[in-house]
């Protein structure tokens, strides 16, 4: 049976996660700017939200990894 390296198990599950969240932060921005342009949000509604999503996406980055380093840490 191939050794697995749990190390590398959990880099390659932060990195899909880091991926997920860059398409949702990147999908976020796309419908607020759809908002923005059909005029249900103003442009300052729309720039406080971009801030934001990419605030709430940045603190469950840093929570995803230091969650990963506190697994890879326990072993």
């Amino acid at each position: 049976m191939a050794d697995f390296d749990l190390g590398e198990g959990l880099r390659k599950v932060f990195l899909a996660g880091v991926g997920a969240i860059a398409v949702t932060v990147e999908k976020g921005q796309e419908v607020i700017d759809d908002l923005v342009r059909k005029g249900e949000l103003t442009v300052e509604q729309g720039k406080a939200l971009n801030t934001e999503l990419k605030r709430n996406m940045a603190k469950a980055s840093q929570e995803d990894k230091t969650s990963a380093d506190d697994s890879d840490s326990d072993r």
